[in-house]
């Protein structure tokens, strides 16, 4: 391409920027724009009246002590109706997240070894294995329950509660050290564990533990998939909002040990290979004197769900012949379901966050797919506006790979997203804690940052949460990134030969 039609695009596009920047300054400040010629205008015509002409104005209304009280009243039940009307601040005080010990660690080789050693794999098996494992986007510090380590694995009913106890237990512990509180004090309990759900059931075995209030409100979730993280947020903040003074813990988390599959049906191998062990633990509270030391205001939860016949689930797996490489791609019914969550749950959340600019130029889009062309391609909002930092699950590579491509979104957005897959796996519903905790180590979390939170599961959801961050947070000692946040972010090959 010759220079000066190079320097001719830069050009062009530079001027699209400031156009598009100025576009939206006018838009997000046109209410200020319309406001301040007027109050000007007030103001000149005040100036020019003088003080004794405005005395006898105000002389001329007649204002009699019992007109100024009945609009003294007036306004006092007015701002009292708004107030107690108002929905409760939720805020998070704190969280913990579960570091498994270097003794449930497994690398790549020893994982394949260990399937190569089971005679239920057979060469094909273990082939696929290999192939997902390259493209995972997973790294060798990932970890499985001490019941997956044994050879050949045979998890039992009390290996599942093993390791719920120490995934659970151990996030609370580092709960109530970090906020102080006893368990005494907690008021809400909600445990979601989707593929695990025992009698007595998760929730009880924490009330048991702790010795918990006998009036504690418990719940326990289950077969919500990996966006049940969200679910339990927005269940705690609906009992928040009756439930005055009170404090509410939410555990998320996934027990891996009793859903090992040992067989070779390759749409059942992925969980295998994916899925390692995580949970994180939630302080919620309603408290107005916890603002001042919680990290995060809980803002906005968008629920949205389509649903779904078998196909959807269904994956597609493809043999090449001349390379004997096993690929792996979502069905495409399953990417269209997922693609209409997301849509709708962006549809329902934009008005709540999106400045008046993108909201303006979604509209504009939506109407002309209406009425002139539905083939119009659809405008997607320029989310960075909204938010300094993104949370999508680290449910696979393709998620996040998707969904950078489809928000626009850089580098950098997704950061928390990649180095939470590559260092601890598919945790589930806990992953978004993991991504939140990266950027808190990075340094990166300010006061008033806004954090869109994504989730997606089975069903299809997709749930979205939406935090603001209530003060500065500095790299704490005690979370899972701080014996190993200064190597990070690396570099993910598309492929790493096994």
């Amino acid at each position: 391409m010759p220079a000066s039609q190079t320097t001719l695009n830069f050009q062009s596009s530079v001027r699209l920027k400031y156009v598009k920047l100025g576009y939206q300054y006018l838009v997000n400040h046109l209410l200020t724009f319309l406001l301040v010629p007027i109050m000007a205008a007030a103001a000149v015509e005040l100036l020019r009246m003088g003080p004794g002409e405005i005395l006898r104005l105000w002389d001329s209304l007649h204002l009699d002590l019992l007109q100024i009280l009945c609009s003294s009243l007036f306004i006092v039940l007015m701002a009292t109706l708004y107030f107690t009307s108002k929905p409760r601040p939720i805020y998070l005080v704190d969280y913990a997240c579960y570091k498994p010990p270097v003794t449930c660690r497994v690398p790549f080789s020893t994982f394949l070894e260990h399937s190569r050693l089971l005679p239920v794999f057979d060469s094909k098996s273990i082939e696929f294995q290999i192939r997902i494992l390259e493209r995972s986007g997973l790294g060798e510090t990932t970890c499985l329950p001490p019941a997956l380590h044994y050879i050949p694995p045979d998890p039992t009913m009390a290996d599942a509660r093993a390791e719920a106890e120490l995934v659970i237990f151990s996030a609370m512990d580092t709960l109530f050290k970090r906020t102080g509180i006893k368990p005494k004090d907690v008021d809400i309990l909600i445990v979601n564990c989707s593929l695990f759900s025992p009698t007595p059931s998760l929730s009880a075995m924490v009330v048991n533990k702790y010795k918990m209030r006998s009036n504690i409100k418990s719940f326990n979730l289950s077969g919500m998939g990996c966006s049940a993280g969200v679910i339990s947020i927005d269940l705690a903040r609906d009992l928040l909002q009756v439930h005055a003074n009170a404090y509410a813990v939410v555990v998320s988390t996934e027990i891996i040990s009793p859903n090992w599959y040992a067989g070779n049906q390759r749409s059942m191998l992925l969980p295998n290979c994916l899925f390692r062990m995580g949970g994180a633990a939630l302080l919620l509270s309603n408290r107005r004197r916890e603002s001042r030391r919680a990290k995060y205001l809980l803002a906005h939860v968008v629920r949205t769900h389509r649903g779904a016949d078998d196909r959807a689930y269904r994956c597609v797996y493809e043999e090449e012949d001349s390379q004997h490489n096993v690929g792996i791609a979502l069905s495409k019914d399953l990417m269209t379901i997922a693609g209409e969550a997301l849509k709708s749950n962006i549809t329902t959340m934009g008005p709540l966050v999106l400045p008046a600019s993108e909201q303006l130029l979604f509209l504009l889009s939506l109407i002309g797919r209406k009425i002139f062309n539905p083939k119009w391609k659809p405008y997607i909002p320029d989310f960075k506006q909204a938010f300094e930092h993104f949370c999508i699950h680290a449910g696979g590579r393709a998620v996040v790979d998707e969904l950078e491509k489809n928000l626009q979104l850089s580098a950098q957005h997704v950061e928390a997203s990649r180095m939470t897959l590559h260092r601890f796996g598919n945790t589930s519903s806990s992953s978004l804690w993991y991504e939140m905790s990266y950027i808190e180590s990075k340094g990166r979390m300010k006061k008033g940052n806004r954090v869109w939170q994504i989730a997606f599961g089975s069903g299809f959801k997709c749930n979205s949460a939406i935090w603001k961050c209530n003060r500065s947070i500095k790299p704490e000692t005690d979370s899972p990134w701080a014996d190993c946040i200064d190597q990070y972010p690396v570099l993910i090959p598309e492929v790493v030969k096994l």
